[in-house]
């Protein structure tokens, strides 16, 4: 069995989309599933606009098709909707073949809070480009509401893991002591954008030092608002997994976020959550003692001092990317039996929920 996965979201960008994938494809090799990836990395690229680390590839229908033809795939997934994937999506669709998709970041909203597009036509464009599939991947019970309440179609649930080998408690370390400063240390990781609401955490009034991994527009301007916390820059593999066995909590400000990978690594590696009681963190964490969820960022974060971390690394052990990729992989068989025909591109009201 072969599957062919078109995203443009891939390396060098370190997101959750790219995480996803890669362990997806991992786990499907291990069941005996042939794994094929077009990314932007086979093209030209150009940066896209408003944020240049993420580069934009430059390709025709026709190199979508020949590409598609090439690989003779058993099932096509489209994980983004991307130029890239845009022109898979066609391709497909210009053959008859059958195809998935998955719905992975809210683009509506990101582009709302940097540009005046307004979210309703941004859904109308989307649901046209999800319900031309055979079905829409989605990763948690809100989300997947959410989206039928605005009209997407045959909504199929894929949830996430955590590599729990790596992300793990590493209590012989003493972050604090080898950075020299001062406890609690609160910490953050994501991309430093804007639709991440980053600066929601660095202007909580808290005790000890803020920490936070990662890089993005937003991050020369806030590191020079507040000098007080500590920006890391980009970290991957054992260094990130360091900063999380090494910090107190995990503070997770995004109110955007359809899931939250990094909320799944810090609970593995004994890491207590504070965040906001919005879609990703409530289906993530739920009710389960392991973080707290409130309106107060700052109320979240101090309680979030008192939880269990031993508790908080069982519960992440639940999770796995193996049962993910049977997910993933049940997903696309069972959509191969009921194909889509491409929706008419019009707006409409969203339905109440």
């Amino acid at each position: 069995m072969r599957i062919l996965i078109a995203t443009d979201a891939w390396h060098p960008q370190v997101n959750g989309v790219v995480r996803s994938l890669e362990q997806t494809a991992r786990e499907l090799r291990k069941l005996g599933t042939q794994v094929e990836f077009l990314t932007p990395a086979a093209f030209r690229t150009v940066p896209m606009p408003t944020y240049p680390d993420i580069r934009l590839a430059l390709l025709t229908p026709g190199m979508a098709a020949r590409h598609l033809d090439a690989v003779a795939p058993d099932y096509v997934h489209i994980a983004t909707e991307g130029p890239l994937g845009i022109m898979m999506r066609r391709a497909c669709l210009n053959r008859g073949r059958v195809f998935t998709t998955s719905y992975h970041t809210r683009f509506p909203e990101y582009l709302s809070a940097r540009a005046p597009v307004p979210e309703r036509l941004s859904y109308a464009w989307l649901r046209h480009f999800h319900n031309a599939g055979a079905g829409v991947m989605v990763s948690t019970a809100t989300l997947e509401h959410e989206l039928r309440a605005r009209g997407f179609r045959t909504l199929l649930r894929w949830s996430r893991g955590v590599d729990a080998e790596l992300f793990r408690p590493r209590p012989e370390r003493d972050l604090a002591a080898e950075l020299g400063l001062p406890r609690p240390l609160f910490l953050s990781v994501g991309r430093v954008a804007v639709e991440k609401n980053i600066e929601a955490f660095l202007a909580l009034d808290l005790p000890g030092t803020k920490l936070v991994v990662g890089d993005g527009p937003a991050r020369a301007e806030l590191e020079a608002r507040y000098p007080d916390a500590r920006f890391l820059g980009m970290l991957e593999g054992e260094a990130l997994a360091r900063i999380y066995a090494g910090a107190d909590v995990f503070v997770f400000p995004s109110l955007t976020d359809t899931f939250g990978i990094v909320l799944l690594e810090a609970l593995a590696s004994g890491l207590p959550v504070a965040a906001f009681p919005v879609a990703g963190p409530k289906d993530v964490i739920g009710t389960a003692p392991v973080g707290v969820l409130d309106g107060d960022l700052r109320a979240s974060a101090l309680g979030a001092l008192k939880l269990d971390r031993d508790e908080a690394r069982a519960f992440a052990l639940r999770q796995s990317w193996e049962s993910s990729a049977r997910q993933f992989l049940a997903n696309v068989i069972e959509a191969q039996s009921r194909p889509r025909q491409a929706a008419p591109f019009r707006l409409r009201r969203a339905r109440a929920g």
